[in-house]
């Protein structure tokens, strides 16, 4: 967690995107990041979190693959063709683990991807790694 402080500086508060269908889940994350002193929105669909991450410019995202109205791979091809959003981190969080599933988020250089269930400690590190790694 001290990693941050090299990141941004204290006066800046790391905003982070979480685009999940499941309420419960994403309710769970955020109070765990917020926790954290980071700034938390979210979106429930592909479409929605990608007019909050063109509009917002968040530090960082989580993203979900299967979602209504626009699913993650498609929302994550759409940022990528963005300018200001080419290179956002994202990581992926989805119950999906097959290769052809992380190959295809890979392709969009994703920062992380991570299988449900997850830790949210776990989760946390993954998140500090891909901000300091953008930093």
């Amino acid at each position: 967690m001290l990693g941050l402080f090299k990141l941004k500086k204290k006066t800046d508060q790391v905003r982070i995107l979480i685009v999940e269908d499941d309420a419960d889940l994403t309710d769970t994350i955020k109070r765990r990041l917020e926790s954290c002193g980071w700034e938390v929105t979210h979106a429930p669909n592909g479409r929605d979190g990608l007019e909050m991450a063109l509009s917002q410019h968040p530090d960082l995202i989580l993203l979900d693959t299967s979602m209504p109205v626009m699913n993650g791979h498609e929302m994550l091809q759409r940022l990528r063709r963005e300018s200001n959003t080419k290179t956002t981190p994202v990581i992926m969080c989805t119950r999906h683990s097959d290769v052809q599933d992380i190959a295809t988020a890979s392709a969009y250089n994703i920062s992380d991807y991570v299988t449900k269930p997850f830790d949210c400690t776990e989760l946390i590190e993954r998140i500090e790694s891909a901000l300091t790694a953008a930093g």
